[in-house]
Parts: structure tokens; sequence; C-alpha cells
């Protein structure tokens, strides 16, 4: 029979290798694995991302861009209030009169007849240009 002294338990301790000795790999491959386990377990997952000041500050910049982009969007995206009723008068169109005329008569100097004609027709809702005597139109008033 052999006998066999075991010391006081030391786990944290590796024995310094000794030349010529052969070391079990099983032993320290044991304690390096519960020592990463240990260090999984105390630092928590979140803090495998370490921002550089670097990094922080363009963070920062991306953070401030985004909100500079929501509030200059968000006041061109406010609504306005109801447009105002445009002041109209009534017209009774005459024999012979077309909506060239009318257009010409109501125009300001400056003014292209051909845009007051398209505003003649979309304010009236008519389907095209033709004017039928009798019929009555609006115009605006100003």
């Amino acid at each position: 029979m052999s006998a066999m002294v075991m010391g006081p338990a030391m786990p944290n301790l590796v024995p310094a290798r000794v030349p010529g000795r052969a070391t079990s790999t099983r032993v320290a491959t044991a304690r390096v694995a519960t020592a990463r386990v240990e260090r999984a377990a105390a630092v928590p997952s979140a803090s495998h991302l370490r921002l550089t000041a670097r990094g922080r500050s363009v963070l920062w910049a991306l953070a401030a861009a985004v909100i500079a982009a929501i509030t200059l969007l968000g006041t061109q995206a406010a609504a306005d209030g109801p447009a105002g009723a445009q002041e109209v008068v009534r017209h009774v169109v005459a024999p012979g009169e077309t909506l060239w005329e009318i257009a010409e008569s109501i125009a300001a100097p400056t003014e292209d007849v051909r845009d007051v004609v398209f505003d003649l027709v979309r304010l009236n809702e008519l389907p095209d240009a033709g004017l039928m005597a009798g019929q009555v139109i609006v115009l605006p008033a100003d």
C-alpha cells in the first residue's frame, strides 16, 4: 500500500513548473475555466461596450443632429389654420362673352391671362372653359 499526503486546498494557486516534470493540464484548464466563469458572472454583459471619448462625442453629435432635424421638420409640418373664405362676386355671363374676356377684365396688369382662366375654371368647378349665356359664375372680388 502506498500513502498519500494531501495539503490544504488552495484553488487559486498554480504550482510552479519544474523542468522535466509533467504537469496535469486537466487541473490547470479547470482552474482557468473556473476563473473565466467567475469573471463573466461578476461583470454584467452590458459593460462589453465601452465608448471612448471620441465615440461619446460622435454619439452626442448624432443625437443633437436627430433632435435638430425633428425640430426643424416639426415646425414646418405644423398645420396652418383653416383658410379664410375667398371673397367672390357673382357674374351673369352675357351672350357672346367668353371666359377669356372675363379673365382679361379681372387680371392684374402683370398677371398672365391663362393663369386667371385656369383659376376661374377651378373656382367655378367648370368641366372646361366654355360658358353659356345666362350662366352664373363667381369671380374673385380682388
